[in-house]
């Protein structure tokens, strides 16, 4: 995506923020990537709701837990959570 709008992504890590950081990307970026990750993952980590995450590393997380546990009647990925 940012490639498509000529931007260079500088280097990620777990701390790296999605929306107000230095990622070039907006809002609907990052939905477009969440629906990319989904079809090539096969995985939703949202399909019981939304869960609040910032970073790289909460998004990656949401996804583990998803491949760890996913039907429906997981517990609560956001729990313990801020």
């Amino acid at each position: 995506m940012a490639a498509d709008k000529g931007e260079t992504l500088p280097a990620l890590d777990p701390d790296t923020r999605f929306l107000g950081g230095d990622l070039p990307i907006d809002s609907l970026d990052l939905a477009t990537l969440l629906v990319v990750l989904e079809q090539r993952t096969g995985q939703d980590p949202f399909r019981a709701g939304f869960v609040q995450f910032n970073t790289v590393g909460e998004l990656a997380a949401l996804y583990r837990s998803a491949l760890h546990c996913p039907a429906l009647h997981c517990p609560d990925v956001s729990a313990g959570s801020s």
